[in-house]
């Protein structure tokens, strides 16, 4: 469906869902779903906790929708409750220092870091399978050094593809701060990197 005609077949379903017509707010959640589950496993990296964010989003967004004053598309709403939700996720598990070393790569796929090396076939290379673990390592701790805000944006802008305008109406702020805070977290990336080496 052209972006046009789903803005306003979305306008007409908010509407409804705002009266109390469930299946209208069903129908939303289904332009959607597919959306907001891929944004919540590229932010939080494990399925589990996605499907924990995804099912939070839709329902705050459902408790919610009576707020909804058009100011924005229900696309940016939604996904700024999703990046919400993540930038809390990830502050939590921030503060219990528990760091996953599992990655989402361009694609949507997640793997494990650490587990990329396992290569029990004769013509195994050791060296660089080891070569390949540090470097997850390093990749892994260089971004648990960036404030939870800097991960997000980055990886919305380097694993989703968004624009820093639309990642700035997303976390509620300008597209210059959005900005800033992307030249911050590829700074530190670059730093710590350097370091590791």
């Amino acid at each position: 469906m052209p972006q046009g005609e789903r803005r306003v077949d979305d306008v007409t379903l908010i509407r409804a869902a705002q009266q109390g017509d469930r299946a209208a707010f069903e129908e939303l959640v289904r332009h959607y779903d597919q959306a907001v589950l891929r944004l919540a496993l590229h932010l939080t990296g494990s399925e589990h906790e996605a499907q924990d964010v995804y099912q939070d989003a839709f329902l705050k967004a459902y408790r919610n929708l009576g707020s909804f004053r058009f100011e924005c598309s229900f696309y940016t709403w939604i996904y700024r409750i999703v990046t919400n939700l993540c930038l809390d996720h990830l502050r939590k598990k921030q503060v219990r220092k528990e760091d996953s070393p599992v990655i989402t790569d361009a694609d949507g796929e997640t793997f494990n870091l650490l587990d990329q090396v396992a290569d029990d076939r004769s013509g195994a290379d050791p060296e660089r399978d080891l070569m390949r673990r540090e470097l997850g390592k390093m990749i892994n701790a260089a971004l648990g050094k960036l404030t939870p805000r800097e991960r997000m944006v980055f990886e919305m802008k380097h694993y989703q593809g968004l624009k820093l305008r639309t990642i700035g109406e997303m976390l509620n702020t300008t597209e210059e701060t959005a900005k800033n805070t992307l030249f911050r977290a590829t700074q530190k990336l670059r730093v710590a990197l350097a370091v590791a080496r």
